[in-house]
């Protein structure tokens, strides 16, 4: 006979779903509208989507088939628009996209540059693995493209460099308009019926009007969890020095574990991960595959490359066990003034034993301090940790727009509805040294 205990959590959780559903069912709710208003801003969509934007444009498959001076002019604020990772990722894509590439110019003087992604997505990219479900066989048919204005392979505005000062509007215009004639020229190798503009550095309430003009949807997306570096902070011991005595204990007794598994965090060498690529492959798959959504898969000489491309600008830090294996990776990336915690992978049966996870996870701050950044950027995932190493919430959001204007409504319902977890409020520093900073 079942036990309170025993059916306490499946109602618990039926709840949940039937909260969820309510408040998804609240949002489809239809808005009331000023019919002269409406009326009005259709007229306006109609016609600014039917003219271009006044500035010139050149589209291209490869990066050096662009002016390279008037690219690297814009280019320079992040390494992500840098030609030697632009040639590393054109060498080492995923199977399933196809860079692309924009510029702008006003009068010659170029004023945008833009990274494009076509991009391949069929059913098993939208599904964890694992027993057989009732969506397989419709799911296994599923062939669609997507163009991305945006890098698949990293997160935050890191694809779109705009000078400072043209006129906003008329840039924006210019990216739509971009998107647009890529798509059409891309028209004979399947059509794009999504175009979607990724990580755009703000709240969805923040984005341009422009893009909803032209018919964009935004939707904010998980935030990014960022660590601010404090001045004073010039090691490992200096960072852990400035954490409550609670949060202090857990970060060393993580290591401590590591280390009572047999375990070593040491920096590996470009060489050495292009000899171990398949073994660095095997730990970021064991993470990778875990993931509902999947639209883009590392391939295995990505990281080593970028490694080799990079130099001094990137790190690879390996658990490795005293037999010489390694059962962990984490790298990072030195982007200006941010460190990006790129990716991450462990072996899962040895993670249960030891915490590899968090121990990488949290090396990720020496990696700054070495690099000389103010700021440690973690991405979306796994909030709660992150928030527990001090990390805070910057906003995220991206624009989506179907290519048939009719059936915009879908994506606007869609954009509505979406909901991403909260990060949680955590005070792992001092209190002396928070009002300090």
């Amino acid at each position: 006979m079942p036990t309170l205990h025993t059916v306490k959590k499946p109602l618990q959780a039926a709840a949940a779903k039937l909260r969820r559903t309510g408040r998804t069912l609240g949002k489809l709710k239809p808005e009331l509208v000023n019919p002269v208003q409406a009326l009005h801003e259709i007229k306006a969509r109609r016609h600014a989507r039917r003219i271009s934007s006044g500035l010139q444009l050149v589209l291209a498959d490869r990066v050096d088939f662009l002016n390279p001076a008037h690219w690297d002019a814009l280019a320079a604020r992040t390494v992500f628009l840098s030609r030697d990772y632009l040639r590393v990722l054109e060498a080492h894509a995923p199977d399933n996209i196809e860079p692309r590439y924009a510029m702008a110019y006003a009068d010659g003087e170029p004023v945008a540059a833009l990274l494009l992604q076509r991009v391949s997505v069929g059913g098993a990219q939208l599904r964890k693995p694992g027993a057989k479900r009732l969506l397989d066989t419709p799911m296994a048919g599923l062939k669609e493209h997507l163009l991305v204005c945006g890098n698949l392979l990293v997160w935050g505005a890191r694809a779109m460099a705009l000078a400072p000062h043209a006129d906003e509007t008329q840039l924006w215009h210019a990216v739509c308009e971009a998107i647009y004639r890529l798509r059409r020229a891309d028209k004979l190798d399947g059509q794009s019926d999504l175009a979607l503009i990724k990580d755009l550095g703000m709240a969805s309430e923040q984005v341009p009007p422009t893009l909803r003009l032209l018919g964009y949807r935004s939707v904010d997306t998980e935030p990014d969890m960022v660590l601010t570096l404090r001045p004073e902070w010039r090691s490992w011991d200096d960072y852990l020095a400035s954490m409550t005595s609670g949060y202090r204990s857990a970060a060393k007794k993580l290591l401590k574990d590591c280390a009572g598994a047999g375990l070593t965090l040491r920096l590996a060498t470009a060489e050495e991960m292009a000899a171990r690529a398949d073994e660095l492959h095997a730990l970021y798959g064991q993470v990778h595959q875990a993931q509902g959504l999947r639209l883009a898969t590392l391939t295995p000489g990505y990281l080593p490359a970028m490694a080799a491309s990079l130099g001094e600008r990137f790190h690879c830090r390996v658990a490795e066990h005293t037999d010489g294996r390694w059962l962990g990776f984490v790298t990072s990336v030195h982007d200006g003034d941010t460190t990006l915690g790129y990716y991450i992978g462990y072996d899962r049966a040895a993670n249960a034993e030891a915490p590899i996870y968090l121990t990488l996870l949290q090396s990720t701050v020496q990696d700054a301090i070495a690099f000389g950044s103010t700021r440690l950027s973690l991405g979306r995932t796994a909030l709660e940790p992150k928030a527990k190493m001090g990390c805070k919430p910057e906003p995220l959001s991206c624009a989506v727009r179907h290519r048939v204007s009719a059936l915009n409504w879908i994506t606007t319902a869609l954009t509505r509805t979406a909901e991403h977890d909260e990060p949680p409020e955590r005070s792992p520093f001092k209190a002396a040294a928070a009002d300090a900073a």
